[in-house]
């Protein structure tokens, strides 16, 4: 038995299906990109490897601000959100040894299937609408707000950039695959992709080790691999992350990014005694989630703010 160094109020970073962690995955996956099935082997940095100068890391942060019912004038009532959200990136002089906060963008939006549901103004914070499909369950809310603030993540981390620099985005990359020379970063594993005996290289790594490249079949494709950052503990998945590359790209270009991934992302990995998701919430992702959360407000004002928008909007209808 081992004991998971997260803190459990984050949950684990490994989250194994009712059948266990070793059982065969369902999606369809190519597990002879880089090396023969047969003959995977945990992989060590490639000599004369070396990270880039610049890595830059993405991350986007959001809130439910309040929770809100609409009055249609049939009668009925939808549900919805006022979410805040925001995106940033850090650049990583690897040279310098320096970081600084590279742009940074706040969101809102009010999330509803109302027909007749307007923009919000609560005071001088601007909630415009954003509709949803269906009826607008209220667990199919949260999930609306990812759209916008992937799409804020896009927009913040294509400003930021030059040419050659490495983008790292925490999370899967889903539909920012056109990003060039990008990587997805996931930290905690909700599925497991391989077999038992391809499962059985992944946790058999050692710190600063990956297993092969391997391609899968799902929705939105790609090429993975997992590595193992600086950990203490011995449990199987301690230190496990997943990382992903365009499916766009040749086997050889995403051997390469996995190869520089390697060599660059164990240098980020943070301490038990900083950070409750150590070592996989890498230190520069940390300080943005921070930044970026104050960046949203304070969250009893926006709510007040709403709440009298919402008190002064009923007043005038009358």
């Amino acid at each position: 038995m081992f004991v998971d160094v997260w803190d459990p109020g984050f949950g684990a970073s490994f989250e194994a299906a009712p059948a266990g962690p070793a059982a065969p995955s369902s999606q369809q996956v190519d597990a002879n990109v880089e090396l023969p099935a047969v003959d995977w082997r945990a992989i060590d940095v490639r000599r004369g490897m070396r990270a880039p100068d610049v890595v830059l890391l993405v991350d986007g942060v959001r809130r439910i601000d309040a929770s809100v019912w609409t009055a249609e004038a049939d009668g009925g009532s939808y549900p919805g959100v006022a979410a805040s959200y925001a995106a940033g990136v850090v650049r990583c002089d690897l040279e310098r040894g320096a970081a600084a906060l590279a742009g940074a963008k706040v969101g809102r939006g009010l999330f509803t299937a109302s027909p007749s549901a307007r923009e919000v103004r609560a005071g001088s914070v601007r909630y415009p609408v954003h509709r949803v499909g269906g009826s607008g369950e209220l667990n199919k809310l949260q999930a609306a707000v990812q759209g916008p603030l992937t799409a804020l993540e896009v927009e913040v981390s294509g400003a930021a950039r030059i040419d050659g620099d490495l983008l790292v985005v925490d999370g899967p990359l889903r539909n920012r695959r056109q990003l060039p020379r990008t990587l997805g970063y996931v930290k905690t594993q909700h599925s497991q992709y391989l077999d038992a005996r391809l499962t059985t290289v992944v946790t058999g790594l050692r710190a600063g080790q990956r297993c092969p490249v391997f391609r899968l079949g799902t929705a939105w494709g790609g090429y993975s691999w997992y590595l193992r950052l600086p950990v203490a503990s011995g449990a199987p998945w301690a230190g496990i992350v997943r990382v992903e590359c365009s499916a766009e790209l040749s086997e050889q270009e995403a051997i390469a990014l996995a190869d520089l991934s390697l060599v660059t992302l164990p240098r980020f990995a943070s301490t038990p005694y900083k950070d409750p998701r150590a070592p996989q919430n890498l230190i520069p992702i940390a300080g943005l989630e921070r930044r970026l959360r104050a960046l949203l407000g304070d969250a009893r004002l926006l709510h007040r703010a709403l709440t009298a928008a919402a008190r002064a909007g009923r007043g005038h209808r009358r």
